[in-house]
């Protein structure tokens, strides 16, 4: 499947920005940089800018900060709590490393004596086991690698565009059940803000998906087969809109924040690599709390017993962190 083009930066976000200070470039294929803006400051700028960002955010997937000086653990969630929701969602394990055990700061590594290790090796959103998901998420590069490695993005609203129109229409009618916690959500959602539709689907943490009968009000598990041939699809069309890893967040504290709902991202192979092959990687990333619950369409319940019986009868209902295995040859922890 061919990707597609993301929105170009409309003129009058980029003037709001110019009137604060603030510059930005317009990243390929997705994404922006933007530069003159101090993450650190204990004050968030004003709303009108703040929402500005956010909105490249919401059409671009994500914005790359370059710091001109060292940013703290502090400032970093500070920054975080700019957007969306406007506060952490604490949700995930402190590594012992963490700087003061700060819940709200999670730290990972490709040494396990520094953070966690092995996150994040397929497409996935954020707070995918939450009913409202995060709304956005930070990335902070406290210890770059020397040999690289990097973290794919990709925008879910491209994706979407990208695909058939049949898969268009049979994708809209599908929910995903959170292997974790049993929590519903749309395959396909609109975005709050782009109000453009997106696809949705964690490749590391779903353990069903539900079907909505064509024609009735009926609901069926898709089966083995079914949906490990839409985790393949899901998996081709975000691969052939990738972006390589934005060097950018990979320099000393570089910083990204992504729309957690409208981009997906994953550890590029690289990023997982020994330290002693790549060189010491450490990041810190910050959840930021949800807007709004991600509803499942049709009726469906925000939450289901992933746990207990099926049901819907016969079709794949797998609950727990192994979740379901599309493919044999991939890691799949998240």
């Amino acid at each position: 499947m061919p990707a597609k083009e993301v929105p170009a930066i409309d003129p009058e976000i980029k003037d709001t920005l110019a009137a604060f200070g603030a510059s930005q470039t317009q990243l390929e294929p997705i994404g922006a940089a933007v530069r003159g803006l101090n993450l650190a400051s204990p004050t968030p700028p004003p709303a009108r800018v703040v929402q500005a960002l956010e909105y490249i955010m919401a059409e671009r997937g994500c914005v790359v900060f370059k710091n001109e000086s060292t940013l703290a653990a502090k400032g970093f969630l500070q920054a975080s709590c700019w957007w969306g929701g406007k506060e952490l969602h604490s949700t995930h394990d402190v590594h012992p490393a963490t700087p003061g055990g700060n819940p709200n700061l999670f730290r990972f590594s490709n040494d396990h004596h520094h953070g966690i290790k092995g996150v994040g090796p397929q497409w996935h959103n954020d707070g995918s086991f939450n009913a409202d998901t995060f709304s956005h998420a930070g990335y902070h590069m406290v210890r770059a690698p020397e040999q690289g490695g990097g973290t794919h993005f990709a925008s879910q609203v491209a994706a979407f565009d990208a695909l058939q129109p049949e898969l268009k229409t049979y994708w809209s009618r599908l929910s995903s059940v959170n292997a974790t916690s049993g929590v519903v959500h749309p395959v396909v959602h609109t975005h709050p803000l782009s109000k453009r539709s997106c696809i949705w689907l964690h490749l590391g943490m779903t353990g069903a998906v539900i079907e909505k009968a064509e024609d009735q009000n009926a609901f069926r598990l898709l089966d083995t087969s079914e949906l490990r041939d839409l985790c393949h699809r899901y998996n081709d069309v975000l691969n052939a809109g990738l972006t390589n890893g934005y060097a950018l967040a990979y320099e000393y504290n570089g910083c990204i924040f992504i729309d957690d709902v409208a981009e997906a991202h994953r550890a590029a192979p690289k990023a997982h690599l020994s330290a002693r092959a790549q060189g010491l990687r450490i990041m810190h990333r910050s959840p930021v709390r949800g807007v709004q619950n991600l509803i499942p369409n049709f009726g469906l319940p925000i939450r289901l017993n992933i746990f207990g019986p099926s049901p819907l009868g016969d079709g794949v209902w797998q609950g727990g962190d192994l979740s379901f295995r599309w493919d044999g040859n991939v890691p799949m922890r998240n």
